[in-house]
């Protein structure tokens, strides 16, 4: 500010309150103004009327700090050549700015500059504050999904943001400035330890800003905006808005489904909940789903982590595409949305070959849309009808991001895979992952030496080396020295049985629980 660089001003006292905020600045030569004054104003005087003991000059900066005054600016010459070596010590203490100006300066002139300054920050913050309003407003009107109000967010905050589910999942996310894979990093367990006691609350570790989706009762995510510093009103009102906008969109979600769909899903649920209910199984059969003397495989379709592929759209898309695909092969079905899944439920005669059809359905869906694709195995009663539905939604979940060597993943294809990914939840799993690998994970981090990949060689190849050391593009003598540090790592002899079962199991372990936050 070039009206006091001209007057030289010399921070003489408490530095480390340099960033308070300055919400006005105020002239006075009374001795006794603190009670005048608000948290936040800044002080001018020439000092002509301030005490001259050290004792009572103590007790002017106490009750400055008292009244939480931004600072105090002094002139010297009038009254002082120099600051009171009390007066800076009290200040000192008390982290009061003191600053001394050299020369003679109009306070006249400074309180009308400071005070242009505070106004001009203020209407900026309203213009900003106007212009966030404007933006989620129109989303809102527009009934705009969570991509275009993530989109908006990351624009106005310049920074990366991710929408998560109340089970910590990453239901969508915009990249900021730095590397969203490190953003996302371990994103589960660390979501699991940033506990919500508000509806907002900046968290200084992971240097999130966080804010709770929907009702305190009934919330169903979170919205994360990365902050490394502590965020500013206007980033926080911001974040509540893209929130309320979220919510409102879910609502408008639900009011926009048509009535069929509305009724699957309600159908669905109903027969996850009770599938011996009379009345659910009646209004089946009146919604067109035979249940007598009739088979049911269970489906879930999960789109591949991808661009596109988490808005509402394309969701609406894959759900007309399947509807399409099951009438086309005259294969009753229940088609609906579930948590960001397409759960169907398909109704075949009791003595169809149910593979053929389902492959089918599959190859038309998947023409079009990256999507993975979960059965469960046909039951031939009406009580398992949940079992169906949850092998598929359990071997889809077990099925790792971008697979595609299958058109249909099957309860026998997922293996030991399956029973970790029913597993993921357990902290025990998490701890059995963390304690086997850390050692390895942290010298990998430290060094660059890929022994986590070289473990992973050596599972996949159990019985050659040779092809082990292959397929990492090494040589043998390179990829037994490898195998000799990781087992001075980890304490262990990779030629016991047991041991290769157990590493085997932590990789497998680890990469659900990675692949999870993907």
């Amino acid at each position: 500010m070039p009206v006091l660089r001209r007057a030289r001003p010399e921070v003489v006292a408490g530095a480390r309150g340099l960033g308070r905020h300055v919400r006005w600045i105020h002239a006075a030569e009374l001795a006794d103004i603190a009670p005048l004054l608000r948290g936040g104003d800044l002080l001018l005087s020439t000092g002509i009327a301030l005490p001259d003991t050290a004792g009572d000059l103590e007790l002017f900066a106490t009750s400055l700090a008292d009244s939480e005054a931004a600072g105090l600016v002094i002139e010297l010459g009038r009254r002082w050549d120099a600051i009171p070596p009390s007066l800076a010590a009290a200040c000192e203490r008390l982290g009061l700015p003191l600053v001394a100006l050299s020369r003679e300066v109009r306070f006249a002139a400074v309180t009308q500059a400071v005070g242009e300054r505070i106004v001009d920050e203020q209407l900026a913050e309203l213009r900003e504050a106007q212009r966030v309003h404007d933006t989620f407003t129109e989303l809102s009107i527009a009934e705009a999904g969570p991509g275009e109000i993530l989109a908006a967010v990351q624009r106005l905050s310049g920074a990366a943001v991710v929408l998560e589910s109340d089970q910590h999942q990453v239901l969508d996310y915009r990249s900021g400035p730095e590397d969203i894979a490190a953003v996302l990093a371990n994103w589960e367990s660390r979501s699991r330890s940033v506990q919500l006691d508000r509806r907002t609350t900046w968290d200084e570790k992971y240097g999130w800003l966080i804010t709770r989706v929907g009702k305190r009762d009934r919330g169903w995510g979170r919205l994360v905006v990365q902050a490394e510093s502590p965020p500013s009103e206007g980033m926080i009102a911001m974040a509540e808005r893209a929130a309320a906008a979220l919510a409102l969109h879910r609502l408008h979600d639900r009011h926009r489904d048509s009535l069929v769909r509305r009724t699957h899903h309600e159908l669905l649920i109903g027969l996850l909940a009770d599938p011996t209910s009379a009345d659910v199984l009646q209004r089946c059969e009146l919604a067109g789903l035979p249940t007598a003397k009739r088979q049911f495989v269970g489906l879930t379709l999960r789109p591949q982590i991808g661009a596109g592929t988490m808005s509402g759209s394309f969701l609406d898309d894959l759900i007309a595409a399947t509807v399409h695909a099951v009438h086309e092969l005259r294969v009753p079905a229940l088609v609906c949305e579930v948590d960001r899944d397409v759960r169907a439920l398909l109704s075949f005669p009791s003595s169809a070959n149910t593979g053929r059809p389902i492959d089918d359905l599959a190859a038309k869906v998947q023409r079009r849309y990256p999507v993975n694709i979960g059965a469960g195995r046909a039951v031939a009663r009406t009580s398992e009808i949940d079992r169906t539905l949850r092998e598929a939604q359990h071997v889809v979940q077990s099925v790792r991001p971008g697979a595609g060597d299958r058109l249909v993943h099957r309860l026998e294809d997922v293996h030991l895979r399956g029973l970790l990914t029913m597993l993921a939840d357990d902290d025990r799993l998490r701890m059995f992952a963390v304690r086997e690998l850390t050692a390895l994970r942290e010298y990998d981090d430290q060094n660059g030496s890929g022994l986590v990949d070289t473990l992973w060689a050596l599972v996949n190849h159990p019985t050659s080396k040779s092809d082990a050391a292959a397929s990492l593009h090494i040589s043998r003598p390179v990829f037994y020295d490898r195998l000799a540090k990781i087992e001075r790592l980890l304490g262990v002899d990779l030629n016991d049985p047991e041991i290769r079962v157990s590493v085997h199991v932590a990789l497998i372990a680890d990469q659900v629980l990675r692949d999870q936050i993907l």
